[in-house]
C-alpha cells in the first residue's frame, strides 16, 4: 500500500510545490511507483510536471466533483517519470461545489483507496491555505511533510499548522502524523537561518530532515522549463538535496517497518 503523505504549510513561498515535483522525481528515480496530486488551483505542480494545465487535461475536479473514475484523471506522461493527477483554475470551484456535497471531507481518500495498492508514495501538493481541499488532503493522507524556511514569521506560521493539524486530526483522521519539517531555501551564511534551524530541532528533533534544500538558481529556472530539476541540471546542488532527501526518507521508512516487524 502506497504511503500517503500531504505537503502542506499555510504560508505561501516556502518550496512547498518544488518539494513537491522535486521529490516526486527523486523517489521515482529510485523506481518506486510514485503519484503526484496538485491539489493547487494554481496548478503549478502540474505544469512543473511537464503538462499544460491549459490544455484539455482531466483533474483533481473532475474527480472530487464529476465522480471521475480515478484512473481516468491519472495523467502516465510526465516529465518527472511519475503519475500526476492535474489542477488548473477549475479547481476553485470545487472548493465551493464541495460544500454542497455528502462526504464532502473524505473523498479524496475514498477515491485513494481504489488505487493505492499500485504505488509506494503518494505525494499530494496543497494549496496554500486551510480550505476543503486542504482538509481532504489531510484526510486522505498518512502524514504531513512541512517545507518552510528558516526565519521568524516561517516559525510562528508552523505554530499555526500544528494546531490546525491537531484540530482535523481529530475531526477527519485520527491517524495523521508529522512525516518530517523539510528546511528550504537554506543559506548557512545566515545567522537567522541557524538560529531558527536550531529552535527547530530541539523543540522538533528527529522530525527535522538533517537534508536542507539551499537556495539553488536552478530550482527556481526548472518549472519554466516544465521539468523537476534532476532532469533540468541534475549536477545542480538543489537536484542533488532532494534526491538524498528521497534517500533519508527511505532509510526512515526501512527503519520504521523493521521496528515494527
Amino acid at each position: 500500500m502506497a504511503k500517503v503523505i500531504a505537503l502542506a504549510n499555510q504560508k505561501g513561498g516556502v518550496g512547498k510545490t518544488t518539494t513537491a515535483v522535486n521529490l516526486a522525481a527523486s523517489m521515482a528515480a529510485t523506481k518506486r511507483k510514485v503519484l503526484l496530486i496538485d491539489l493547487d488551483p494554481q496548478g503549478n505542480a502540474t505544469m512543473g510536471s511537464g503538462v499544460d494545465k491549459y490544455g484539455d487535461v482531466a483533474t483533481i475536479y473532475d474527480l472530487l466533483i464529476e465522480e471521475t473514475p480515478i484512473d481516468e484523471v491519472i495523467n502516465k506522461e510526465t516529465s518527472g517519470e511519475y503519475h500526476l493527477i492535474a489542477a488548473n483554475g477549475d479547481v476553485t470551484a470545487a472548493e465551493v461545489k464541495l460544500m454542497e456535497l455528502f462526504a464532502r471531507e473524505v473523498r479524496l481518500r475514498n477515491a485513494l483507496e481504489q488505487i493505492q495498492d499500485q504505488y509506494d508514495f503518494i505525494f499530494i501538493d496543497c494549496p496554500p491555505s486551510l480550505n476543503m481541499l486542504t482538509v481532504n488532503a489531510m484526510a486522505a493522507a498518512d502524514s504531513i511533510l512541512v517545507p518552510m524556511q528558516c526565519e521568524y514569521y516561517a516559525l510562528e506560521g508552523l505554530t499555526a499548522l500544528m494546531d490546525t493539524i491537531t484540530q482535523l486530526s481529530k475531526l477527519v483522521n485520527p491517524a495523521l502524523t508529522i512525516e518530517g519539517i523539510l528546511r528550504t531555501m537554506y543559506d548557512p551564511r545566515n545567522r537567522l537561518a541557524n538560529d531558527v534551524s536550531e529552535q527547530l530541532k530541539q523543540h522538533f528533533g528527529d522530525k527535522v530532515y538533517r537534508t536542507v534544500i539551499p537556495r539553488n538558481v536552478r530550482l527556481a529556472e526548472a518549472p519554466s522549463f516544465g521539468a523537476p530539476a534532476m532532469y533540468y541540471d541534475r549536477a545542480s546542488s538543489g537536484a542533488k538535496a532532494y534526491l538524498a532527501l528521497a534517500g533519508e526518507m527511505l532509510r526512515r521508512k526501512e527503519k520504521t517497518s523493521s521496528a515494527v516487524a
